[in-house]
């Protein structure tokens, strides 16, 4: 066990209603939002998957959970591909092979900024050209001090320093919010199904309650 174990962590975070909650939100905003970015006959590749919300939910045709921690597994659904590895380790998945990358709540966990762009170094050699690497991105510029109330954050960014870190690595940026959704599932955002549905269509709602930034990039 690492001195700081996910699975540990998450358990003290989250009660079970507030999981049964949150896969609730999630299946709204894939349905709701990032399915517009991923085609049916896509190969999606969830970077930190967690408890799998995101990669068990989307509609595609192939599904990859990538994580450290091995409890990704239990999580995993039938039919999702899981890789226990570090994200700068992603040698199992072949060049090219990868129409779109989805990142959440994660990069903020690095160790470093050499961490995030080797990360994204191996984001872009797994992207085919056109590809696109999803990123939904704590945004310390917006929270401020809240940033850091959560253990297990080591680096601190905002959407123009994560717009600047695609850039070196040549990944096109597309489309920048700078608010999009609430900092935490514990936030203000609304939890029934059509309250989630309208704070999605309402931008005023993200400008007054959004602490997560929403960037997308582009494999030229």
């Amino acid at each position: 066990m690492s001195a700081l174990d996910p699975g540990r962590l998450y358990q003290e975070r989250f009660s079970t209603r507030d999981r049964e909650t949150k896969l609730a939100v999630w299946q709204v905003l894939c349905r709701h939002f990032f399915q517009r970015y991923v085609k049916p006959t896509d190969t999606v590749l969830d970077l930190g998957a967690g408890l799998c919300e995101f990669i068990n939910t989307i509609s595609c045709a192939e599904r990859i959970a990538v994580d450290s921690s091995p409890g990704v597994r239990q999580h995993a659904a039938p039919g999702v591909r899981v890789l226990v590895t570090p994200a700068i380790e992603l040698g199992e998945i072949a060049d090219e092979s990868v129409d779109v990358v989805f990142a959440s709540n994660f990069f903020e966990h690095l160790p470093s900024k050499e961490a995030l762009l080797s990360t994204l170094r191996e984001v872009r050699r797994v992207l085919r050209h056109g590809g696109r690497l999803l990123v939904l991105q704590p945004n310390i510029r917006v929270l401020g001090g809240s940033y850091w109330d959560f253990l297990d954050h080591q680096l601190p960014l905002t959407e123009r320093s994560l717009v600047e870190a695609l850039g070196v690595v040549d990944l096109r940026v597309t489309e920048v919010r700078a608010r999009f959704l609430p900092y935490t599932s514990k936030s203000a955002l609304p939890k029934h199904p059509l309250l989630v549905r309208l704070y999605l269509a309402f931008p005023p709602a993200h400008r007054l309650l959004g602490g997560q930034a929403w960037v997308v990039g582009e494999k030229p």
